[in-house]
């Protein structure tokens, strides 16, 4: 892999992993289509560290508060809270996606990371994002979060792991659908990446350790890289998702969906 395509590949992780519209698919893409060497274990391990690290860093002040009053809603204070209930929350709504995870994964690198199969979750979530932002959307905030209401959530969220479907497209869809506002769907979604891309870089990291060669400038330019656009992005997307509503992101993956379709039957 050239420094270019570490570079481009750093720059889509960052930008596709919190926008509704599929990081596993944007980093499949180009292989398949330009033919490129696929990059890597090791570079997938840095750039979802530094998505991790972005969300992290964005959010510090609110994962603090959720740290805290969690601790405190533990025996003996079993102090309750909207944060305790919002960190249980995300606790409840990670357990599905990361239990699928570890019992399917290996069978959806194998037979699911296709461009047909992009190319119908693409569209398939990309009209139900629609739906939900239209029809279903309400007012209700983070504060009324609930653990069924985050189990609905997680229990979505484990679509995800088919590629093009978006982790981030089908939690906020999820939670449209049950009747949060934009703001409040787009951050409980950012919140709840944190465990789950933790986890899936843990485990990527123990597959990493049976690997002898890593090329370190690959990995520092993408961890870096993927960090400041992830940062970048959240900031803009929370301004942006409020004022103008997810059907940008609803036509691009339209568009996209169409576009691999037509490329499979040429």
């Amino acid at each position: 892999m050239d420094i270019f395509q570490a570079i481009l590949l750093a720059v889509i992780q960052g930008l596709s992993e919190f926008l509704p519209i599929s990081s596993s698919a944007h980093l499949i893409l180009p292989a398949e289509l330009f033919g490129w060497p696929d990059q890597g274990l090791a570079f997938d391990v840095a750039v979802h560290v530094g998505s991790l690290a972005a969300v992290i860093v964005y959010f510090r002040s609110d994962i603090k508060n959720l740290a805290i009053d969690w601790l405190k809603s533990l025996p003996p204070n079993r102090s309750s809270t909207p944060s305790s209930l919002l960190a249980w929350s995300i606790i409840v709504g990670t357990i599905p996606a990361g239990l699928a995870g570890l019992l399917f994964m290996d069978f959806i690198e194998m037979h699911l990371r296709s461009i047909l199969v992009i190319a119908m979750t693409t569209i398939l979530f990309a009209l139900l994002l629609g739906l939900a932002d239209r029809y279903y959307r309400g007012t209700k905030t983070l504060d009324q979060m609930t653990l069924r209401l985050a189990l609905l959530v997680g229990l979505a969220q484990v679509l995800a792991l088919i590629p093009g479907t978006s982790r981030s497209g089908i939690t906020m869809t999820a939670a449209l659908a049950l009747g949060f506002d934009r703001t409040a769907a787009a951050r409980f979604s950012f919140l709840l990446a944190i465990p789950i891309i933790a986890l899936s870089g843990v485990l990527a990291s123990l597959k990493l350790l049976q690997q002898d060669a890593v090329i370190w400038s690959e990995i520092l330019i993408g961890a870096a890289l993927s960090g400041v656009t992830a940062y970048l992005c959240i900031h803009s997307f929370l301004r942006f998702v409020e004022r103008v509503g997810m059907m940008p992101f609803v036509i691009y993956r339209l568009l996209l969906g169409s576009v691999l379709i037509f490329m499979l039957w040429v």
